[in-house]
């Protein structure tokens, strides 16, 4: 079965059609920049014009920068926060055409993980973290997901844990991967001490740098990179529409 998965973040949204049998991609991801502000109608626009840059008719599953609840956005972080309280499958669906279903986007990144890499056959408690824009999270216990955990928006040293680690303040900031790396290791702990987790797994751009700051980390529990890299809220997305 072939579903279109899109991954709607703080900086950009991507999509392309997958193989939900594989978890491949079928097609080169195609890319659009997020909208400034990122209001319902604006990112709308975008959703609708990848879903024409691959000609699509069927269902497409959407990952999205929030907590969403029976359908409806209930947060609003790296978008404009008209998005609260918006039913956003019934919205994007009239606005594009098309069957959507969106999620979590952090929660697609782990579905996918789960399905397809380093996730699957792992049991206890794994956590996987997103870092991007902001840093979003998805927990799993014993392989089955407890949805909108948004870890990133807990308070932590007097801001919130993605204000002191994410991609977009170690850019802000000019941190140097070692400093970065000390801030997104004191974030670790903290998890550590709340969740006592089994694994991490970074996800998100972060996991394709993982090389640049692991050494850096102190936490205990072991950390590793996604396998799917910064398609996983694609490939978690089309999951997820999948088995609507």
């Amino acid at each position: 079965m072939e579903v279109l998965g899109i991954d709607i973040g703080g900086s950009g949204i991507k999509g392309a059609p997958v193989d939900i049998s594989t978890g491949t991609l079928l097609q080169e991801r195609h890319r659009i920049e997020t909208p400034l502000p990122a209001t319902p109608e604006a990112v709308a626009k975008v959703v609708d014009q990848l879903i024409k840059h691959f000609n699509w008719k069927g269902k497409v599953g959407i990952g999205f920068p929030a907590a969403i609840q029976q359908g409806v956005v209930k947060t609003a972080s790296n978008i404009d926060k008209s998005w609260i309280d918006t039913p956003i499958n019934k919205y994007l669906s009239n606005k594009t055409g098309c069957q959507i279903y969106a999620a979590n986007d952090a929660d697609m990144a782990g579905l996918a993980e789960l399905n397809f890499g380093i996730g699957k056959n792992n049991k206890g408690v794994v956590i996987l973290i997103t870092v991007g824009t902001g840093i979003g999270s998805v927990l799993f216990v014993n392989g089955k997901l407890m949805p909108n955990s948004e870890l990133g928006h807990m308070q932590f040293k007097d801001v919130s844990i993605e204000k002191y680690c994410s991609d977009a303040t170690r850019k802000f900031m000019d941190l140097s991967w070692k400093k970065w790396g000390g801030r997104f290791s004191e974030a670790l702990i903290y998890f550590e001490t709340l969740f006592y987790p089994d694994l991490f797994i970074i996800g998100g751009g972060g996991s394709k740098k993982y090389e640049k700051y692991k050494e850096y980390l102190r936490n205990k529990t072991p950390s590793i990179p996604a396998k799917l890299l910064n398609n996983a809220g694609i490939i978690g997305a089309a999951i997820y529409a999948s088995d609507k």
